[in-house]
């Protein structure tokens, strides 16, 4: 049985001004996908995860998530629907520990649970050294999250993300300031998470993304330019003009 679409936009556009940042976009992720989005900058590519995140309004367009309009939510309400973020820039909270950081999210998601209905009783200490662990900061739990380096900031941030536990996981940049031996684990992690969830990730390291995604989507100049496998987009004379022969 072929996978369900879990997110799908129509006519999705965002103009700033003169500037069109996004162009009538037509895109759908399906349950269980790992996606990559991946262009030259200034494609479009964050303004257009921020559209999906609901981080800014569309000027034309529709937004669906399990078939159902979101076009009007707020970011906040994505998030308790399961749309969860991490920014390009970290968006940690820098006085508090790697502890306090990542318990925020699960408090959030317990919350969201328990409206729902009936929940497993792990408690949020479990679900918080769970979510560190899956990214390797297991061993940095009292740590101030503002002293930590860079790379270590971002896989906090994702540890956040994942303790919301999304149905869609959204990851802009990443392995940015992650060492080799860290950008191996990232893989693994992201394949693990593939699981439970859709990932959709936004990716300069082509290697990264020519080994996790199954599609790969080009935007350019706000628009898709192609759409396709990793092979098929390897082999794409446009892409290659518009990116990848580029850099």
């Amino acid at each position: 049985m072929a996978a369900m679409t879990l997110l799908s936009t129509k006519g999705l556009s965002r103009h700033f001004g003169g500037l069109k940042a996004v162009e009538n976009v037509d895109f759908e992720i399906r349950e269980g996908e790992i996606r990559a989005l991946i262009g030259p900058n200034g494609a479009g590519k964050t303004t257009f995860v921020s559209l999906l995140s609901g981080r800014i309004e569309p000027t034309a367009g529709k937004i669906q998530f399990q078939g159902r309009d979101i076009t009007a939510d707020p970011a906040h309400k994505r998030v308790r629907e399961g749309i969860a973020y991490t920014f390009q820039i970290t968006s940690i909270y820098p006085t508090l520990s790697v502890f306090e950081n990542v318990a925020l999210s699960v408090q959030s998601a317990m919350r969201r649970v328990t409206e729902a209905g009936p929940t497993d009783r792990l408690n949020l200490h479990d679900k918080t050294l769970e979510a560190l662990r899956r990214v390797g900061l297991s061993d940095r739990v009292d740590e101030l999250a503002g002293t930590m380096a860079y790379g270590h900031q971002r896989l906090l941030e994702v540890a956040m993300g994942l303790a919301l536990e999304p149905k869609l996981l959204i990851l802009d940049e990443p392995t940015q300031g992650l060492s080799d031996g860290e950008i191996e684990n990232f893989c693994a992690l992201v394949r693990e998470i593939a699981h439970s969830a859709t990932v959709l990730l936004i990716e300069h390291n082509m290697p990264v993304v020519m080994q996790l995604a199954h599609t790969i989507t080009v935007l350019n100049h706000g628009e898709i330019l192609a759409s396709g496998s990793p092979e098929d987009i390897r082999g794409d004379k446009a892409v290659q003009a518009a990116y990848l022969g580029a850099g």
